[in-house]
Formats: C-alpha cells, structure tokens, sequence
C-alpha cells in the first residue's frame, strides 16, 4: 500500500522527488516500528494506540517536535489515501494532533551586509577582483539570483535559459508542485547573466538539457556545489546560518522592510497561504514599534 500512495503523490498530486523521499521514510520508519513492537503488524491496519505509541517513542528519542509532526502528517496523508480507496474502513490518525512547536524567526542578512555576502566592491572595504573564469562568473549567477529573485535551491537548479527574459527582466520559475511563477529581476542582473552565459559557452560543451547553470564539465549543478557557494559567502559576512534559504529569507524581509505588500510577496515566493508569508513580517513589526517609541509622546 506504500508504494502505490507514494505513486498517488508523484502522479496525481505531483510532490517533489524530494518531498516524496520524505513520505516513503517516515512511512518506512513507522512500519519498522509496528514489525518490532507489535509482531509484524500491517500498517494499513494500525490502530490510534499503535500510532500513539509511536510518537511517544519519538518524543523519548529526543525527535525535534517539527520533525515528529512531519512524521504525523504524512501518516495523515497516507490514511486519507487508504480511506479514499476504501481499504480501511476507521483512520487511526482522526485524534492525533500535532505537538507544540517554538515559532522560530527566520534568519537573514541585513542590509548592510549583504554587500559583503555578494561581493559589490563599490560597498566593500576591501575590494574583489573577479575573475573571467566559469567558477568566478557562476559563483556571482548563484548569489546574484537568490537574492534578486528569492528562488528556492531546487528551482535554480531546475532554471532553464529559455526561462528567462532579459528583456522584460523576469524569470519563469517552475515551483512546487509544477506551479508557475514570474519574478522580476532588477536591471544589474542582465549583464551578470550576460557575462555568464559568454563564458560559459566559450569554456564548456553544452549538453542538451537547456539549464543556465552548469558545472565545469557542462553537467547540471547539484545541490552540494550551490549550497558550498553560499555557505563560503554567508559564513565571510558573519551570517550564522550559511544555507541558501537565508538568502531567500533575505529577499522576503528586505521586500517587506521596503514597504511591499505581504500578498504581492506571497506570490513572489510562491507561496501556498499567506500564513507561509507571514513570518517575514516580524523585523517590519520591529521597525513599526521602534518608530512608534521614538515618535509617540505616550510611548
């Protein structure tokens, strides 16, 4: 039964290879546990205890509360699945809730120094000589485009040339679960894509996949050799957290701080809910309040 909603998730509600990796783990883990402690017991018929059971054993190991509810919801998604194909007749998640977790605050560069993060020379105190080599012009593609932009690693990976405009400056970007957006890009971006593209195809043979971004041998990038970018630049600024997403957060906070509206925002991540969105508005409330100190005379 496994197997067949996991091919339910990848044709018909079209998940992400990697959030469908997700969904065979967690169900994985969970017919591991029911084979060890309840003598082989098929998964398509856990009982509510049994599931209990199971999130207790998590919560004991020390499971992060965010990763256990990961765990929920896909044992959710799955009962839902059995129930709609009448294989079971109760769902065993019905009063399963999900644990308390602590909001965390996304982390993100100022805007002071995210001159330092994309090496603008003009901002810096040391000045940075790019080089004319493919790995100089990739590395400013790679951070140049996170940050203009706010697409996710996997959506720059996936980019196509043909997905972007440099006349209009936009870029059509193929999000989570094969939905479509268009992002704008401002105007300094071009002839970073521009010198790129030169250099790249002076340098490598293209293969036939049509991406803009490619490794040294005209290969597709992959993750690791993105995320080692971002991180050495991250880390050199003093930034904390070093993954690409903190330039996506990035992007969201400064739009808001500048005075963007929130559901013009939404759509610009790609958003699902505006309740994803929602979290970037915390330094805007910040600055909000820090205004109303210096300037009210109840304050």
């Amino acid at each position: 039964m496994i197997e067949q909603f996991l091919k339910y998730l990848q044709y018909e509600k079209r998940v992400s290879a990697h959030t469908s990796l997700a969904y065979r783990n967690d169900l994985e883990q969970f017919s591991k546990f029911l084979s060890e402690t309840y003598d082989n017991h098929p998964v398509k018929d856990a009982t509510y205890g049994m599931v209990r059971s199971w999130i207790i054993t998590l919560v004991d190991a020390k499971i992060e509360a965010s990763s256990v509810n990961r765990k929920i919801a896909s044992l959710k998604a799955f009962y839902k699945f059995l129930l709609r194909e009448q294989k079971i007749e109760k769902n065993p998640m019905q009063k399963i809730r999900v644990l308390k977790t602590q909001k965390r605050l996304p982390s993100f560069v100022k805007e002071n120094d995210i001159a330092e993060v994309l090496d603008h020379k003009e901002y810096k105190k040391e000045k940075v000589d790019w080089s004319d080599s493919l790995e100089d012009w990739r590395r400013r593609v790679i951070l140049e485009l996170f940050y203009a932009t706010g697409i996710r690693l996997s959506e720059l990976i996936g980019l196509k040339e043909n997905q972007i405009n440099l006349r209009d400056r936009t870029i059509k970007v193929l999000g989570k679960r094969n939905k479509e957006r268009v992002v704008p890009f401002p105007a300094g971006i071009v002839s970073i894509l521009e010198g790129y593209k030169k250099v790249r195809n002076r340098e490598v043979e293209m293969k036939n996949h049509g991406l803009l971004l490619v490794t040294d041998s005209g290969e597709p990038c992959y993750p690791m050799m993105v995320y080692r970018v971002v991180k050495q630049h991250l880390k050199e600024s003093g930034s904390q957290k070093t993954s690409p997403h903190v330039l996506r957060h990035t992007y969201a906070t400064h739009l808001l701080n500048k005075g963007a509206e929130i559901n013009a925002v939404k759509d610009l991540l790609g958003h699902s809910s505006l309740a994803a969105t929602q979290v970037y508005t915390h330094n805007s409330m910040e600055k909000i309040k820090k205004a109303f100190d210096q300037a009210h005379p109840k304050a």
